[in-house]
């Protein structure tokens, strides 16, 4: 068995110039497919997230309203942090305006508001 081994190392033999680009071709494909998909998912990741952000912080900007009867100028996101969600991401934006409030949070480049208690989360420009 080990002269096997040392028979076959001391030969000359190895890959073809052919053998090696046809294995370069084929990673080429196969990165060609991959990177694309790649890109896709992290896009849909970064929007999923802002989204997500976005929805969390609505029921302590409500705590917040349930407390103080308003949304007030003062709210912003320090004090909902300490006060009602300390899990609550540092790319938001919180607004407050009285009657109503703003919350936007940006991924990568992508950004989600929600401006009020019965608004819809969109995409568009922060607070």
């Amino acid at each position: 068995m080990v002269s096997k081994l040392k028979q076959r190392l001391a030969s000359d033999e190895g890959f073809t110039l052919i053998e090696l680009l046809v294995v370069i071709v084929i990673l080429g494909i196969l990165l060609a497919i991959a990177v694309p998909s790649y890109l896709g998912f992290k896009d849909r990741a970064e929007r999923s997230a802002a989204q997500s952000n976005v929805r969390a912080a609505v029921p302590a900007v409500e705590a917040y309203y349930s407390d103080h009867g308003t949304y007030a100028t003062t709210m912003d996101l320090a004090k909902l942090q300490a006060s009602y969600d300390a899990g609550l991401k540092n790319d938001l934006v919180v607004k407050g305006t009285g009657a109503s409030y703003c919350v936007s949070a940006t991924q990568g480049s992508h950004t989600f508001k929600k401006a009020g208690p019965s608004a819809q989360i969109v995409s568009g420009a922060a607070c």
